[in-house]
């Protein structure tokens, strides 16, 4: 494990216990139908009577930071004692950090639902997808689509980033790379 990845790891752990401290809650509907809606991010001993931590949010927010470390991990990573590290930015890496910019925005914008419609319809009724900081006191977060939407960009960035994986080369013997070089310098 190399200084980046180091501090990669320190700043990771902070993050889930800032999490952890301040995590999203729900209260109870003014409606009366005892619908939970969106309270905001409060401090875990700080919550009053009628609000209760949303563990399905919270636990989106947890596997977003760890995959966001996870990919910092891999772009930080050190290559063999023998290998010459060659600073380049493959498609690989733009695929590790397309996936987290696109968790990223996942978050920050989930996909909301009314609040009356949520006790009363059988399928939700989508109202659209709103700033999570910004979002009405009446709309309530949809909660499998947003697990969809996380789930189809983590197979997705696999997949991709599988299917763009560099050929290994196959390391020369020395009677290989003798046989090289004496084939180059007769050129």
């Amino acid at each position: 494990m190399n200084r980046k990845q180091r501090i990669t790891l320190w700043v990771g752990v902070c993050n889930v216990i800032f999490l952890l401290l301040f995590p999203p809650f729900d209260s109870l509907s003014v409606t009366g139908e005892n619908a939970l809606i969106f309270a905001g991010f409060n401090f875990i001993f700080a919550n009053t009577a009628n609000e209760v931590v949303n563990t399905d949010v919270l636990f989106l927010e947890m596997v977003v930071v760890v995959i966001n470390i996870a990919i910092a991990w891999l772009l930080f990573n050190d290559r063999g004692p023998g290998e010459v590290r060659k600073r380049r930015f493959n498609i690989q890496n733009v695929i590790l950090v397309g996936v987290a910019i696109n968790l990223i925005l996942i978050l920050l914008f989930p996909p909301f639902e009314n609040v009356f419609e949520v006790s009363r319809a059988i399928v939700p009724s989508f109202q659209g997808f709103y700033f999570i900081f910004a979002a009405e006191p009446l709309h309530a977060i949809i909660v499998p689509v947003l697990y969809e939407e996380v789930v189809f960009v983590i197979i997705n960035g696999t997949l991709l980033w599988f299917f763009f994986r560099p050929e290994r080369t196959k390391d020369l013997t020395p009677a290989e790379a003798i046989a090289l070089m004496r084939k180059l310098s007769k050129k």
